[in-house]
């Protein structure tokens, strides 16, 4: 597995580097909305912005946390609905080895 992206500020600004952490298991931890839910709507977000990438990883986080394929392309179709087809796109090139 690659290096984790933000290793750079793990090793350069390890303050940052807590905070992006800790910001990340405050918001992703169950609560009222399950971490696999929030995945998804991560994902969607990731794919609306542009960002292959992070929509790969998160949509293989959200199967590891028990998201089906059905699932993850019901969250591909809400970003379209509300940002449009590019998201479709963006989810289209990394989605298309998990699906």
């Amino acid at each position: 597995m690659a290096e984790h992206p933000l290793m750079v500020f793990e090793k350069n600004d390890p303050g940052l580097f807590k905070l992006v952490t800790d910001t990340k298991a405050f918001a992703m931890t169950d609560g009222a909305l399950s971490k696999k839910v929030k995945l998804l709507i991560a994902m969607a977000l990731d794919a609306a912005h542009g960002t292959e990438s992070g929509v790969r990883s998160l949509a293989l986080q959200a199967k590891e946390a028990g998201a089906t394929k059905q699932e993850i392309l019901e969250a591909i179709r809400v970003a379209h609905y509300i940002c449009g087809a590019g998201a479709v796109f963006t989810a289209a090139g990394a989605l298309k080895d998990i699906l």
